[in-house]
């Protein structure tokens, strides 16, 4: 196996091994996404909020509070900030959440769109490479020798193919795994919204009432 790889990154040549850099980057950052949207990211929102709203209904808002407090996903720190000025008024509550919204998108948001990124430029990175085979293919064209010649040829070749396949290879990962990503993502922050919305009126009510 270690032979083959070998082989292969000698024939790929210095646009393969770039590629290869990138393919480590891109599969950092997807493992980092997965790992949050199934850890740190990810939360029932439904389930949360029926737990608070229990919790609010008894008057209980300090137990809301830890709640709250005993994870770090972005629908618990929206509504802790909004809770935390419960006392304020509603003008205090809504900001408070608005700004936290404001606080954690970015993070729900990070590296998402670089995956897209990143497979335009391993596509052209391909290309590239593919580009030099076919340099080193037609520059084996100038000596008389038929065998050396064969041999630049069968090397370019390889390296044009080589590249290209890597390239489209590494791009659709790319896409792959930016559609499942960016899924995730929409979901939270489509219950964030929604939870935050539901958590503003139920406060308001619990102070009128």
């Amino acid at each position: 196996m270690l032979d083959f790889l070998s082989e292969v990154f000698d024939k790929g040549g210095l646009f393969f091994i770039i590629n290869t850099f990138f393919l480590a980057i891109i599969i950092a950052m997807i493992v980092e996404r997965s790992i949050y949207f199934l850890g740190r990211g990810h939360i029932n929102a439904k389930a949360f909020f029926e737990q608070i709203r229990r919790l609010l209904a008894a008057n209980n808002v300090d137990r809301a509070k830890k709640l709250c407090e005993a994870t770090d996903a972005p629908v618990a720190r929206v509504a802790r900030a909004g809770l935390n000025k419960v006392h304020k008024g509603e003008a205090a509550v809504a900001s408070a959440m608005e700004e936290a919204i404001t606080d954690v998108t970015p993070e729900i948001k990070a590296r998402v769109p670089a995956l897209w990124s990143m497979a335009n430029i391993t596509v052209l990175t391909g290309l590239l490479g593919t580009v030099a085979g076919l340099i080193n293919t037609f520059g084996g064209m100038n000596t008389d020798d038929q065998v050396e010649r064969s041999k630049i040829l069968a090397h370019g070749i390889e390296e044009a193919m080589y590249n290209t396949a890597y390239g489209i290879g590494i791009a659709v990962l790319c896409m792959v795994a930016h559609l499942i990503i960016s899924t995730a993502m929409k979901k939270v922050l489509g219950d964030l919204e929604s939870f935050s919305m539901r958590l503003e009126n139920l406060i308001n009510e619990g102070k009128e009432a």
